[in-house]
């Protein structure tokens, strides 16, 4: 059937906007004004981004999977509706976020040749998801994690309301880093990358932050019981290999994000097959599924003992504060792609591609 079908052609660095440019990466690039169908299409060729959207496509339903599979065991095992059993509502927060930021990654990488606008737009939902899953994750490990020693204390009383407020700040500051602020630093009459055009670096390392703040914050908590923690109440159970393991993940997945390795070593040799993208979302996928196995296992394993001591789980710390952040974090899209969307609609300032695009310097961004 697909021999049938003619597939878009793919183009080198030197024939696309700057702005789809990814470091050390040569070949296999799609059309910067590709339509819907033909990034549709280019999920069946090879594109350097075509592992990148299968890389998280395929693990969203797993992850879907997993979460009706916890449902459905929740159900039989431990209430007659598992909605009415509150313990429960921080992992079904943390899988319906493993969930989404997976699916949004894969959209934004498939979507993101559509127009330079629409690249920018489809990566701020990106990371509006990945902020999500950093406060699933801090829920979970509110109600589930956190070592007995620090139960009920400031800290953890405190901590979700912190944790909300870092999403908001990283799904923000991960926006800015692409464009700047709306309507000061670019609006409907001018579209200037001021990070990736005057100071490349200065818009990775703005990302990084963004995502490394909640990150480190969330992860207080089982960093302390694992590494500082010693004597009674430091949860010391046979969970904490599994976290150990999710640690090690989580950093590996950091240290290919921002050195761009091993394509870096050598230019063009990793452009379809094993760049530093690619290996970012499989290990930080492998991460996401050790970090949900040990979060079940800590919930099932402590679950008496932090019914009676630890803080009652309700809908405000648990759904309604991710009601909450994805509230937030869609207003703050929504403000990073009003004038992208605004000038879109008055066809001002259309992007003209020729058949054959030359990206030199920031013409078309």
């Amino acid at each position: 059937m697909l021999s049938l079908i003619k597939l878009p052609r793919v183009f080198t660095i030197n024939q696309v906007p700057k702005v789809f440019h990814e470091d050390s990466i040569i070949s296999g690039y799609r059309h910067p004004r590709s339509s819907a169908t033909d990034c549709i299409l280019s999920l069946f060729q090879l594109t350097n981004e075509t592992l990148n959207i299968w890389t998280h496509f395929l693990p969203t339903w797993y992850f879907l999977w997993k979460l009706l599979t916890v449902v459905l065991k929740e159900y039989f095992l431990w209430a007659a509706d598992v909605w009415s059993d509150s313990f429960t509502w921080p992992l079904l927060v943390f899988l319906m976020s493993c969930c989404v930021y997976p699916l949004a990654s894969s959209c934004a990488h498939t979507f993101s040749t559509m127009s330079t606008r629409a690249r920018h737009i489809c990566f701020f939902f990106d990371y509006g998801a990945l902020s999500l899953y950093s406060l699933g994750s801090a829920i979970t490990y509110s109600a589930y994690v956190i070592p007995d020693k620090w139960v009920n204390s400031s800290f953890h009383q405190y901590y979700i309301p912190i944790a909300v407020v870092n999403t908001v700040i990283c799904t923000a500051l991960a926006c800015y880093s692409r464009l700047g602020l709306p309507y000061i630093q670019y609006n409907h009459d001018i579209i200037k990358r001021f990070s990736e055009c005057k100071s490349p670096k200065f818009g990775k390392c703005l990302r990084i932050l963004a995502f490394a703040l909640p990150y480190l914050f969330d992860n207080i908590p089982l960093f302390y019981r694992l590494f500082l923690c010693v004597g009674e109440g430091c949860t010391d159970n046979n969970t904490n290999p599994l976290h150990h393991t999710h640690i090690a993940l989580a950093f590996l997945t950091a240290f290919l994000f921002a050195t761009h390795l091993p394509e870096r070593l050598a230019p063009g040799s990793f452009d379809y097959i094993g760049h530093s993208h690619q290996l970012f979302h499989v290990f930080g996928i492998i991460g996401t599924h050790f970090q949900m196995e040990a979060i079940e296992q800590d919930m099932v394993t402590r679950r008496p003992w932090l019914l009676t001591y630890s803080l009652p789980i309700t809908f405000t710390n648990t759904l309604g504060a991710a009601l909450l952040s994805v509230t937030l974090s869609l207003g703050i899209i929504f403000l990073f792609s009003l004038p992208l969307l605004w000038s879109a609609t008055r066809g001002e300032h259309t992007e003209k591609t020729p058949s054959h695009p030359i990206a030199k310097g920031c013409q078309y961004h």
